[in-house]
């Protein structure tokens, strides 16, 4: 997540310079002159931070299924009348006409920001890692939390912490929906900065449907 940022607000700077760029070993040796280097580059990260928010869904949504397997009872089920998500103020683009009219870059960092807080707070209550930590890790790290409230999986919980968990849950539903925005933003924007590499725009969808 902290790459990311870091990658977006460099991406938000009116030139990203590239020194030494044939001799990197992060890319390939540009051979039609800095230009194409610079191109080359650019488009090496928006691949790369791609990959990365690929994972952190794949990992959210891992997660997502360990927390109703040991934190949600049966009887619970998200509908699209529960509260918005914390991020439903951030004014996102729901077409194309308004891709672009808008700033996306600015939109991504917006979404990205919001979630810091959020995403600190899961990790100190839960202790949950770091989502570029392993499948593996998370559910080891669900497994301590529920030996330490001694339940078994799927056991009633107290109603207060019943509570506490449903809208955890729900908090969790909103960052895999907001990385996905996230995601489709950035390819958005590489077709956009990068119109040679021929890719088209899909529909975009700015709601996110709570629970699946």
């Amino acid at each position: 997540m902290r790459g990311m940022l870091l990658f977006l607000s460099s991406q938000s700077s009116n030139s990203v310079p590239i020194y030494g760029c044939p001799q990197s070993s992060f890319l390939p040796v540009c051979t039609h002159g800095p230009a194409s280097c610079h191109i080359l580059a650019l488009a090496r990260l928006f691949d790369q931070v791609n990959q990365h928010l690929v994972r952190v869904h794949d990992l959210s949504s891992d997660l997502l299924s360990e927390f109703e397997l040991y934190f949600l009872p049966s009887r619970y089920h998200i509908t699209r009348g529960y509260p918005k998500c914390h991020t439903s103020s951030i004014l996102t683009p729901n077409g194309k006409d308004n891709v672009q009219r808008m700033a996306l870059r600015l939109v991504v960092l917006k979404l990205l920001v919001a979630w810091r807080d959020p995403l600190h707070e899961l990790h100190r209550r839960f202790a949950v890692l770091e989502m570029s930590e392993t499948v593996h890790k998370l559910r080891k790290g669900v497994e301590r939390v529920m030996e330490k409230v001694h339940l078994p999986p799927g056991a009633s919980l107290p109603t207060a912490r019943s509570q506490e968990a449903l809208s955890d849950y729900v908090l969790l539903c909103c960052f895999r929906c907001d990385s996905d925005k996230v995601q489709n933003y950035l390819k958005i924007l590489k077709c956009t900065t990068m119109p040679e590499y021929g890719c088209s725009l899909a529909p975009l969808d700015s709601a996110c449907a709570l629970g699946t």
